[in-house]
C-alpha cells in the first residue's frame, strides 16, 4: 500500500508543478533566460522525456520523504505538511539558492523554484499521510 501513497503523492507534487509553472512561465522564462522561438515558446521545445524524468525525480522525493516520516513518527496529516514543508523549505529552497548564487542566477528564479518546492513537498507530506 506504501507504494500506492508515494506514487499518487508524486502525482499530486508532479500536477502541482504543471499548474505552478504554467501560472508563472513568462516570469520564469525571463528569470531562467530561456531562450524562445517566434511564438514565445521554449526553443527547442519540450520532450516528453523531459516530463517522464520529471515524475521519476519527485517520484525519488517522495519516497524518501515517505522514509524519513516513518522513521520521524509523523502519521498524522498535520505533522505531515509541516514536515513536508520543512523539506521543501530548509533543505530544497537552500540548495537552490546555493546552486543559483553560484551560477549568478536572478533571485527571481529563486524565489520561483522555492516557492514550488514549498508548496509541492507540502502537498506531497500531506498526501503521503492520507493513507
Amino acid at each position: 500500500m506504501e507504494i500506492i501513497n508515494v506514487l499518487v503523492a508524486a502525482g499530486v507534487g508532479w500536477g502541482i508543478g504543471a499548474v505552478y509553472y504554467g501560472l508563472v512561465a513568462e516570469p520564469w522564462m525571463e528569470a531562467a533566460n530561456i531562450s524562445r522561438d517566434a511564438n514565445g515558446k521554449p526553443e527547442g521545445g519540450q520532450s516528453p522525456v523531459m516530463f517522464a524524468v520529471s515524475f521519476i525525480l519527485i517520484l525519488i522525493v517522495a519516497g524518501m520523504m515517505r522514509h524519513v516520516f516513518t522513521l520521524s513518527g509523523i502519521d498524522s496529516i498535520g505533522a505531515g505538511v509541516v514536515g513536508g514543508l520543512g523539506v521543501g523549505l530548509f533543505f530544497i529552497c537552500p540548495w537552490i539558492a546555493l546552486n543559483n548564487m553560484y551560477g549568478m542566477r536572478p533571485r527571481m528564479l529563486t524565489l520561483i523554484d522555492g516557492g514550488y518546492a514549498v508548496l509541492a513537498c507540502g502537498a506531497t507530506g500531506f498526501v503521503l499521510t492520507l493513507f
